[in-house]
């Protein structure tokens, strides 16, 4: 127990420090966007915005996640995570759809030629750093909890953004050419799109309970029917409290003789282990039942 506690306050320590350097970076390339009237620059804040939503997510989920569960959240919270990353989603898309509707219209019409672009570039490479930093502090934990993973791959996106607007800021120094500043900004832009689309179909799969999509239903029957004294399962269900967290239930018909010799304790104690060992599945409830009942209950499940 206090392995995991220590686990979790270090995961929040790295967390916070990322939060807090991305945000201090964020507030920077948005005043550097103002400034320089580079577009780029815009959507790289705009997609450090995104970024320190995915922290401050995954720095709530994390002590969120600790606390016990209660009469009324019988799972606990970890659902609370979901919920962030459904809001973290939408926030991209907008971010997305914006910056690329302002950088077309720049392409179409390049009236702003005043983009400044050593600025720009000194900014972007400042973003650059930040978020080399940002993926060196979270690195270490990220095998360690799928919150930590993900808020370590928005850093990494994120670093794809600043590239973008360096080689931008580049162009426009070397070149004159100043649609290079809306070209990056869609650049980015279609970074972000992916991975937003990708967040919010997870995010919707697990709040609307559906299979988890690494999650075979007909792999798992296979499993359980070849334990010893297992007849049929039916019943099955599969779905997920946050990401990670698979839930099981079924209706397991077993042999007299499980119930006759009192094996039905080591029945379950076979069936957990076997989800367990195979699927990563940490919570599942079992309903064991003689085959006479299961012909009753053909009536009501099919």
């Amino acid at each position: 127990m206090s392995h995991t506690h220590d686990h979790s306050s270090t995961n929040r320590t790295r967390l916070a420090i990322a939060l807090g350097i991305t945000a201090i970076v964020m507030v920077a390339e948005f005043i550097g966007a103002l400034l320089t009237g580079s577009l780029a620059l815009l959507a790289d804040a705009g997609h450090m915005v995104s970024d320190s939503i995915a922290l401050i997510v995954a720095l709530t989920a994390n002590v969120i996640a600790a606390r016990p569960a209660t009469d009324r959240a019988t799972f606990g919270f970890q659902r609370a995570e979901v919920f962030g990353a459904l809001i973290n989603a939408i926030v991209l898309i907008v971010i997305a759809v914006v910056v690329c509707v302002q950088a077309v219209e720049r392409l179409v019409d390049p009236e702003p030629a005043d983009v400044l672009g050593l600025p720009m570039l000194i900014v972007a490479s400042i973003g650059l750093a930040a978020n080399i930093a940002s993926a060196l502090v979270l690195r270490p934990q990220a095998s360690t909890s799928i919150n930590m993973r993900g808020a370590y791959l928005e850093v990494l996106g994120d670093m794809l953004g600043s590239l973008a607007a360096i080689i931008a800021a580049v162009v426009l120094l070397t070149t004159g050419f100043v649609q290079a500043d809306a070209i990056a900004s869609i650049a980015i832009a279609l970074m972000i799109a992916p991975r937003a689309l990708l967040l919010l179909r997870d995010a919707v799969r697990v709040l609307s309970e559906s299979v988890p999509v690494d999650t075979s239903v007909a792999e798992i029957r296979e499993h359980l029917l070849e334990t010893e004294g297992v007849v049929d399962v039916h019943d099955v269900h599969v779905w997920a409290i946050t990401s990670g967290q698979p839930v099981f239930s079924a209706h397991v018909v077993v042999e007299p003789a499980v119930f006759a010799e009192q094996g039905a304790g080591r029945m379950l104690d076979s069936l957990s282990a076997c989800l367990a060992d195979h699927f990563d599945v940490a919570h599942s409830t079992f309903q064991l039942e003689p085959a006479e009942h299961a012909g009753h209950e053909e009536h009501f499940h099919p």
